[in-house]
């Protein structure tokens, strides 16, 4: 029954839901200390990019409401425009480890390391997104 469900929603309405389950659930582990996989590099990423203003316990736990909200946000299809903005903000930023710490992010040269391709991941998302942005335009 789900999957048929699901099969009649619009594709649009499924890529939303498959990006808002991957925001809920790796938002929600962030709440849980040594969860994800990317804790420790997103706690020093903000820590970094805010110049020490946002200390790293608190990093995580607005990583974590961030990205929680983006995936409660994408699953209900409520203010679609600004979800995706905001998504494709928390996008953008996920690739900076990959100048800011490139011994964590890469093995070798243009070798990225188990993290590195966690982030390089992110490219389907963002295609994703703007796949699913809703534009005034009729094609």
């Amino acid at each position: 029954m789900l999957v048929t469900t699901i099969a009649q929603l619009h594709p649009h309405r499924r890529i939303a839901i498959s990006i808002g389950v991957v925001y809920l659930y790796f938002g929600i582990l962030k709440f849980f200390a040594g969860a994800s996989p990317a804790e420790d590099l997103a706690q020093i990423t903000i820590s970094h990019l805010s110049f020490g203003v946002i200390p790293p316990a608190a990093s995580i736990i607005l990583l974590a409401v961030w990205e929680t909200f983006v995936g409660a946000m994408l699953l209900s299809g409520y203010f679609k425009k600004l979800t995706i903005i905001v998504a494709l903000v928390h996008m953008a930023l996920t690739f900076s480890p990959l100048i800011l710490f490139p011994e964590q992010t890469f093995n070798g040269d243009l070798v990225p390391s188990l993290l590195g391709q966690y982030i390089m991941k992110n490219i389907i998302i963002i295609a994703a997104l703007v796949a699913i942005y809703p534009s005034n335009k009729k094609v």
